[in-house]
């Protein structure tokens, strides 16, 4: 795999090229933990130290090339989220996960990635200060073992290390040290490199689903319906997806729902009374304990936490899908629908796109559709 992100990795040259690289000029950091100056100096001093690592030169091209981008993008959205407080303190609160969002669009559309390589960087940069904060977490167990079901711990530890030497701090050996025992607690718990090994996929989801789960604990296999819940933007091809699939399945769908009783995409009111009706078809099903695909969107977590939970709550086994086409060819998809969604509402859904993780369900499948060359 020869991807990279950029071929040319001088400063002048990414500033110019990137807006979200010239963004960073001027974006302030609290001197007390950044003395060094703004993002786009720390990021620069952050590359820096990442090359020079010998943990970084004995990684492979492609491991480097991640890492390398990580570095590059793992503050591109202090420039949203950075604020001075009442105290005088510059903080820049969420600004891991919105870079998440924002490197998931960046890599699906400006320049364009293989599906794991961008869902590596993309988590990189979700996760890049677990390293140093693990422990107060309030279930650091929990948080490592949901992290290490998408990020290699090893690349991570990497990474805290070069953003800690890219900063100009009092308590830099301190941070250091957080990151050495962030190994030590790893391996520990067999999460070095690797994802939390569970003995299935629904002991999986009852850990991370139940308050103080055992990790050993395997689940009854008492479920009365299945239930495939697909996720992805409009134009995806979840319609094509279920005709290869489940052409015999009870399909619930919000948009038949919704142009049945003529309601716009946009009608706020009108889509609440589309999905409590799809609940109560759902609902149906489930109490008959029948299988169906639920054909929406549910492009975020939180949209797909409140349907596993209703699911689940009627004893189905839930497997989510979800579907991806590389950028071009989902302009294409779209534009030939009957019901072409607009240009710029799919960029508003790009925007805000959470991909399932391995935690959400009994079972998460990706089901990708990669362009021939990178």
């Amino acid at each position: 795999m020869n991807w990279t992100l950029s071929h040319d990795k001088s400063w002048p040259f990414l500033e110019k090229n990137y807006s979200w690289v010239a963004d960073m000029q001027g974006v302030e950091q609290d001197p007390v933990y950044h003395a060094e100056g703004d993002v786009a100096e720390h990021t620069q001093r952050v590359l820096q130290a990442l090359i020079a690592l010998p943990e970084y030169a004995r990684l492979g091209p492609l491991e480097q090339e991640i890492l390398w981008a990580a570095a590059l993008l793992h503050d591109v959205e202090k420039r949203s989220t950075t604020r001075v407080d009442p105290d005088g303190k510059i903080t820049s609160p969420g600004h891991a996960k919105r870079g998440e969002l924002t490197v998931r669009q960046l890599l699906f559309k400006q320049v364009p990635a293989p599906f794991d390589i961008r869902e590596s960087i993309a988590a990189l940069v979700r996760y890049h200060g677990l390293p140093l904060w693990i422990m107060e977490k309030p279930d650091p167990q929990k948080a490592l073992f949901s992290a290490s079901l998408r990020v290699d711990t090893g690349l991570l530890a990497v990474l805290a290390k070069a953003d800690v030497l890219g900063r100009e701090c009092s308590d830099s050996q301190e941070l250091l040290s957080r990151i050495e025992l962030f190994e030590l607690y790893c391996r520990e718990q067999s999460c070095w490199r690797q994802a939390r090994v569970f003995n299935s996929g629904e002991a999986l989801f009852k850990y991370f689903s139940t308050e103080g789960g055992a990790l050993d604990y395997q689940p009854y296999d008492d479920y009365k319906s299945k239930v495939t819940l697909l996720c992805g933007l409009s134009g995806m091809g979840k319609d094509r997806y279920i005709q290869r699939f489940h052409p015999t399945t009870a399909v619930i769908s919000l948009d038949d729902i919704r142009r049945e009783y003529k309601i716009k995409p946009d009608d706020k009111t009108g889509n609440g009374r589309v999905v409590q009706q799809a609940k109560e078809l759902a609902r149906i099903k489930l109490r008959k304990g029948e299988d169906f695909v639920w054909n929406a969107t549910n492009i975020t977590g939180q949209m797909r936490q409140q349907l596993v939970n209703l699911f689940v709550s009627y004893h189905a086994w839930v497997k989510i899908v979800y579907i991806e086409v590389p950028y071009a060819r989902w302009r294409i998809q779209n534009s030939g629908r009957e019901y072409a969604v607009p240009e710029k509402v799919l960029d508003r859904m790009l925007s805000k796109l959470e991909l399932p993780t391995q935690d959400e369900a009994h079972s998460v499948v990706y089901h990708i559709e990669e362009s021939v060359t990178y």
